[in-house]
């Protein structure tokens, strides 16, 4: 059965200012969310991106194309109206972040862990109040109860905007303090993205790579990058 796919059906993508911020307009016509809430985001710089999003699209609409759109109506959609609950899931990445466990052998890959994620929990301790512990093995680390309340804070502090960018951040990085890294610090992006793939690009460095795996990881890497810009896009007037 050949899969149906929405035909694009406007001729112009625009953005008006409205009362709730900026909206998306197809034709003069405000866009809507998937459970048909009219969509406004909170800045034209995030307006525009996703209004030219919608301007790309030729005969048939791909949504795997309109990555601002989606995570846009994530936010309007889902994570509004249940921010606490997506926070404390989120904040609890804390307890168990990806840069407190390290390996125990072999040493060329313990020497790395410490080289690329030590600077990344310096930072934490330093900017975000939240020092963390570090262990060999899979056991669990302990961290301090100051820490982990500082870092549910900084979580809970974000609207439903920020944190529907900071939700793929995490759940992709594996990573709470990565993701705090990719919003408030000047660490580049890609390298941010690669000490998430530590772990994993050892492994193919011993292994070699399998070209199924690594079309999966490419796009993963993407939809950080787009989290990323929308978080971005946020900031801007």
């Amino acid at each position: 059965m050949t899969e149906w796919k929405q035909k694009r059906f406007w001729t112009d993508a625009g953005v008006a200012e409205t009362e709730g911020g900026f909206a998306v307009t197809l034709d003069g016509r405000r866009l809507r969310t998937p459970a048909k809430a009219l969509l406004a985001v909170p800045t034209r710089a995030l307006a525009d991106a996703i209004a030219a999003e919608w301007a790309a699209q030729e005969e048939l609409v791909d949504p795997r194309t309109m990555p601002l759109t989606r995570t846009a109506n994530s936010a309007t959609d889902k994570v509004s109206v249940q921010r606490a609950e997506v926070a404390d899931i989120l904040a609890a990445y804390g307890e168990s972040d990806l840069l407190c466990y390290r390996a125990e052998a072999p040493q060329r890959l313990v020497a790395r862990q410490a080289e690329i994620w030590d600077p990344l929990l310096d930072w934490a301790a330093d900017a975000l109040q939240a020092p963390l512990n570090v262990g060999a093995g899979v056991m669990h680390v302990a961290q301090p109860g100051t820490s982990l309340a500082a870092l549910h804070r900084r979580v809970h502090g974000m609207d439903h905007w920020h944190l529907a960018a900071f939700h793929d951040l995490v759940a992709l990085s594996g990573s709470l303090i990565i993701a705090f890294a990719v919003c408030e610090s000047d660490w580049p992006r890609d390298a941010l993205w690669q000490a998430s793939r530590l772990d994993e690009d050892w492994q193919i460095e011993e292994w070699g790579a399998d070209e199924d795996a690594a079309e999966v990881v490419a796009l993963k890497a993407a939809a950080f990058a787009d989290a990323a810009r929308f978080y971005d896009l946020l900031t801007v007037a």
